[in-house]
């Protein structure tokens, strides 16, 4: 009797419709196998898209194995804008570029930032100091690779 309601449950988890044909007992039992496969198949799917939405899987320009720090440098005439993404963990990332920067006669006019779940997004704005000689930016490039590619 006790096997009896525990089939009976099985199959109303299955086939919630009250109007569901009667099953035989291994009919339940292999609708219940099927049902826990496709279950595990879709939690397998859903973790890849997690990852990769996570960003875990990105093999991106700027990166390092599973270093994620990842930058642009655009040129803008006389300044330039530096596009930083890192982990936020990465607590001193931050103060090197802007070491960086200044070292390279581009003081930063302006930072903002946002927190995107465990990634941190800079933009920082950076004036040359003389108009007439501008600010290398392909140099600013290899020292930011040079700092991300780490020891």
């Amino acid at each position: 009797m006790f096997a009896k309601d525990l089939l009976s449950k099985l199959a109303s988890l299955i086939n919630p419709t009250p109007r569901a044909p009667k099953w035989k007992s291994l009919d339940v039992l292999d609708q219940a196998t099927a049902h826990v496969k496709q279950l595990e198949q879709r939690v397998e799917m859903l973790k890849k898209r997690k990852q990769q939405l996570e960003g875990s899987t990105d093999e991106t320009a700027g990166m390092r194995g599973s270093m994620s720090t990842v930058f642009t440098v655009t040129e803008l005439d006389s300044a330039i804008e530096v596009c930083l993404i890192s982990r936020s963990n990465d607590k001193f990332i931050l103060t090197r570029v802007l070491d960086v920067l200044e070292e390279e006669a581009a003081p930063v006019v302006a930072v903002s930032y946002s927190r995107v779940g465990d990634k941190i997004h800079y933009i920082i704005n950076s004036q040359a100091v003389c108009s007439r000689i501008g600010i290398d930016s392909s140099r600013v490039h290899e020292r930011l690779k040079r700092l991300t590619a780490g020891p």
